[in-house]
């Protein structure tokens, strides 16, 4: 009758995707606009400044939060 599995493990892995949009919209966003305004004010002197390269690579990462966030919601990958 139904095209499923059977398993039913679409409820917690469907959950878990909820889980990762809530994170990606209350924490993701709100820390990667911070940190590229940073990013952007001190990338142009981390040329000159050798002990700000690790601080910019560390705010790129910050930066793309959202992205990783959003691979885990459509993968659907349980948070722990």
């Amino acid at each position: 009758m139904g095209g499923g599995d059977g398993s039913g493990s679409g409820g917690p892995r469907f959950l878990w995707g909820v889980l990762w949009f809530l994170c990606i919209w209350f924490l993701a966003w709100p820390i990667a606009f911070f940190c590229a305004w940073v990013y952007i004010l001190l990338l142009p002197f981390s040329v000159c400044i050798d002990c700000l390269k690790g601080a910019c690579q560390f705010l790129q990462k910050c930066v793309q939060l959202p992205l990783t966030c959003a691979e885990n919601m459509v993968s659907m990958k349980s948070m722990c």
